[in-house]
């Protein structure tokens, strides 16, 4: 992301940004490497029947270079047809290997240590780190450890412009500080919505209530005993993930091993916790094991979440965390009690837009949907090498358009200038990101989850996004949308 200044603010005054775009630049001419390789072979077909001798060769073999023309160009929802053989092959593939359905093998016992999860999360390993007490998952796959803490703060669009344009800039310090080390996989932000399990109500009587015994005192607290989920809260957490084999060097001298990455993932999060206070943020602790399990399963089951937040120790294992039933069709999840749906977020506002642009999307009311910030940081000189293969790349592309006579048009100048920013911003000292927004929404229906999807989709339309719903794939990006997992699609 980058900003654009056209006039110095005053004082106290909001800065609009501008988000980069997302990059439509093939490997030649626009073209991608799949269509390139579709459109030699069709290619090569056609030169070759014509040296042959043409006529009828040119026709027996039109199927092959018209069909390879056909999947080169015609695009469906906005892609071409080659480039959703891939998905659709591995979908197919999932089909017949039966991976579209999990059901936990409720008599089979599992390995200690490892969690209830369907699909390639039924590796990841949980460790309780002994100093500050926080669950971490272990990836072994992908050489990450991951912890979780929870966030409070103050309702942003309720500021003033300038207090909001500090909190704008400390939080772009706190990213900032999450890129120097160089030793940060990703740094997932996950808000959602969960309903009020009554649990302040409660909290406030055993704090402020007179419990003398009169019949007014007990008439009252059994009604907030009995008060069932009324509404909704909202809750915001931060998930740090760290790269084991780029800290390696550090690992080693920690002592080796998960104890030595804990070591050095502690750090981290001292040094991320120091940011988040400085810029206002309230961290309210890292999550324990058994908090982290209570997500999970909310995640999965949002029907048992408000009892499991009532009733204190229930629900508190990683080991029994996971979902009963999962069933992945090709635009729906379906879980234990509910149907969810993945969208991604494809295009962020184009134009300028003040930092409380996602409000219509986050304040949303009446539906259950997690939104999911995935924050990929880039060390400064791996930046510096990227943007300068872009550079390079957007120059020789202009010059091999203008070889053949191609007009350049405003989009391809229009992502040249938003590299460019990005050599300035690194150059200012700013970290450079890679950010994918997922949204998951829940229901209990099916009919109840088109209208909500759909009520997302306009909130984002209002919002100056454009989503997308991910076929194909959403057990996966339920996952990474709905699970503080820094897990990725």
């Amino acid at each position: 992301m980058s900003s654009t200044n056209h006039d110095r603010p005053a004082a106290g005054e909001l800065v609009p940004v501008k988000f980069s775009r997302l990059t439509r630049r093939g490997v030649l001419l626009g073209l991608s490497l799949t269509q390139l390789i579709t459109l030699a072979m069709g290619g090569a077909t056609l030169i070759g029947a014509f040296y042959a001798g043409g006529g009828m060769l040119l026709a027996y073999t039109a199927p092959i270079w018209v069909l390879a023309a056909a999947l080169t160009w015609i695009p469906i929802s906005g892609r071409p047809i080659v480039e959703w053989l891939p998905i659709a092959c591995w979908w197919l593939w999932r089909t017949t290997g039966g991976q579209l359905l999990y059901r936990r093998r409720i008599v089979v016992p599992r390995p200690v240590g490892t969690l209830a999860l369907p699909g390639d999360m039924a590796r990841l390993r949980e460790y309780t780190d002994p100093d500050t007490g926080a669950g971490m998952i272990h990836d072994p796959h992908s050489a990450t450890l991951t912890v979780v803490c929870e966030v409070t703060h103050p309702a942003f669009v309720l500021l003033d412009p300038g207090e909001q344009e500090r909190r704008v800039s400390s939080w772009g310090r706190v990213l900032a500080t999450v890129c120097r080390s160089g030793r940060i996989a990703t740094l997932q932000v996950l808000e959602r919505t969960l309903p009020d399990s009554g649990t302040g109500l409660a909290e406030w009587w055993a704090t402020h209530g007179t419990p003398d015994g009169s019949w007014a005192a007990d008439t009252y607290a059994e009604l907030i005993d009995r008060a069932g989920p009324a509404g909704e809260r909202h809750a915001t957490t931060l998930s740090l993930s760290l790269d084991m084999k780029t800290s390696a060097r550090q690992i080693r001298t920690a002592g080796g091993g998960i104890r030595g990455a804990a070591a050095v993932l502690r750090q981290e999060m001292n040094t991320l916790v120091a940011a988040l206070r400085s810029a206002d943020l309230s961290p309210s602790g890292w999550l324990t094991p058994g908090q982290i399990a209570v997500m999970l399963r909310s995640a999965y089951d949002p029907a048992i979440a408000a009892t499991l937040e009532r009733h204190g120790r229930l629900g508190q294992s990683l080991a029994t965390a996971g979902p009963v039933a999962v069933t992945e069709t090709w635009g729906r999840l379906r879980t234990d009690s509910a149907q969810h749906a993945v969208l991604w977020v494809s295009e962020w506002p184009r134009s300028l837009v003040y930092p409380g642009f996602l409000s219509p999307v986050l304040l949303s009311t009446g539906i259950q949907r997690s939104f999911s910030l995935i924050c990929t940081p880039m060390r400064s000189d791996a930046a510096a090498r990227d943007i300068r293969k872009k550079k390079v790349e957007h120059i020789s592309d202009q010059a091999q358009r203008a070889k053949i006579g191609q007009i350049e048009d405003a989009s391809q100048t229009a992502e040249y200038h938003d590299v460019l920013q990005q050599e300035a911003d690194l150059t200012a000292g700013h970290g450079i990101l890679r950010y994918t927004g997922l949204v998951a929404v829940s229901a209990s229906t099916v009919e109840e989850l088109d209208a909500a999807v759909a009520a997302i989709e306009q909130a984002a339309i209002q919002a100056s996004c454009e989503t997308r719903l991910l076929v194909g794939q959403q057990a996966a990006a339920f996952t990474a949308a709905a699970l503080p997992l820094c897990r990725k699609v």
